[in-house]
């Protein structure tokens, strides 16, 4: 922005008080150049109307209106008109240094008054031109009322026309900055709002994958951990495979919090070139549901699976959606199940979802919960994100149940014919 761009922003910023001293300093010029033209004009039995101080008051009356031609357009071109017209009317010099200024009550009320009002302005003003020129003739003589007419109709109109028209152009630049600036306003705003909504939408997206590492790692820590404080007396030996069993899960709740809190570190790797070896590790799919359940049951836990169907290869958020749901299921039952409950995991893949069904035989809904459900909540909404559904609740005969139904894709032809 160079310094005629920066001074005009200033000026558009300080209208007002531009305004009011550039109409001061005008008048301290124009008003005794009009002065000194008290002789020469026309008496229509008025009175002496061409006296030094009349001059100099209809100069005030004309320039000082321009005082608000930019905060109240309409107020201050109607005023210039109104003390031009009486100025005319009344047989003063018809020209006098402050009629020039009408011109600048035109351009101001094109650019910053309404529509209709700067239409009305470039009318009024043409006829004031031929008004102009009437009274030209009536001073000059009969002779040259039409020479006179012809003269003030043709140059002053042009002026006015002009003046328009450059009135017009700027009208229509300072609309498009305006409707720059305001879009300009709208994408902040927009911008700010989506970067709002990204982040609370990656906050619930950490919380819930923190939830189901933190809590399946412990809880299964926890129960290989009561096993082996019983264990430890009777069967040394089943002491020491819990505690490798702890010692392993802990390592692999360590690795996901670290590939998950990688994410959100933006640091290159380490000079031995493996750092973000961890970060990079592929998120859990489907597929490690089998690990998964072997986890579990390592930890004393009786639990079977069985698959139905013929697995498919799920895009990598459904995949991981399948296997946090599943995680945090086993998760529930071993923290309130009860002792040495018997879990099914049933993996059913159909043609258009795949489905899977978590049943036990324990507590059920007579089980004290520890929090305020947001594990069951928390399933439901990583279902809802790939348009899937997660039903829980106790089962008939005792024990609870958790069932999550996933829509997916058209199977190619290629997985259908798959062995």
């Amino acid at each position: 922005m160079n310094w005629y761009d920066k001074a005009g922003r200033w000026a558009e910023e300080h209208r007002a008080q531009v305004d009011v001293v550039g109409t001061l300093l005008t008048l301290l010029v124009v008003v005794p150049l009009s002065t000194a033209m008290s002789s020469g004009y026309i008496d229509y039995g008025l009175g002496t109307v061409g006296t030094a101080p009349v001059l100099a008051l209809f100069a005030l009356l004309t320039v000082g209106p321009l005082a608000v031609r930019r905060t109240r357009p309409v107020l201050s071109v109607t005023l210039v008109y109104a003390a031009t017209l009486v100025q005319m009317l009344l047989g003063m010099p018809l020209v006098l240094p402050a009629n020039f200024f009408v011109l600048v009550a035109l351009f101001s009320v094109t650019v910053y008054g309404p529509r209709w009002a700067h239409l009305v302005a470039i009318a009024t003003g043409l006829l004031g031109s031929a008004l102009l020129g009437a009274m030209l003739g009536l001073q000059s003589g009969a002779g040259n009322t039409i020479f006179g007419m012809i003269l003030s109709v043709v140059f002053v109109g042009l002026l006015f026309v002009a003046t328009w028209a450059f009135g017009l152009v700027r009208r229509a630049r300072r609309e498009t900055l305006i409707a720059l600036r305001d879009r300009t306003r709208s994408l902040e705003v927009e911008r700010d709002q989506q970067a709002r909504i990204a982040t609370a939408a990656e906050r619930s997206r950490i919380a819930r994958e923190m939830h189901d590492i933190v809590a399946h790692s412990l809880s299964v820590m926890i129960a290989q951990a009561d096993g082996g404080r019983y264990a430890a007396k009777a069967d040394p030996e089943a002491a020491a495979r819990t505690l490798g069993t702890i010692s392993e899960t802990g390592r692999a709740a360590l690795a996901d919090m670290r590939r998950l809190l990688g994410v959100l570190r933006d640091e290159p790797d380490d000079e031995r070139g493996n750092g973000g070896a961890a970060e990079r590790t592929p998120q859990p799919a489907a597929g490690d549901v089998t690990a998964l359940v072997e986890q579990v049951r390592a930890s004393g836990m009786r639990v079977s699976l069985v698959r139905m169907g013929v697995a498919r290869t799920l895009p990598p958020g459904t995949g991981l959606t399948l296997y946090r749901i599943c995680q945090e299921a086993l998760t529930n039952i071993l923290k309130h199940a009860g002792p040495d409950p018997s879990v099914t995991v049933v993996v059913t893949w159909e043609r258009r979802s795949v489905k899977v069904e978590i049943d036990d035989d324990g507590r059920g809904a007579s089980a004290d919960s520890d929090g305020a459900g947001q594990g069951l909540l928390g399933m439901r909404e990583r279902a809802a994100m790939f348009g899937g559904t997660v039903t829980s609740g106790p089962r008939p005969g005792g024990g609870f149940r958790v069932m999550l139904d996933l829509p997916l894709p058209e199977p190619r032809t290629e997985e259908l014919s798959a062995p």
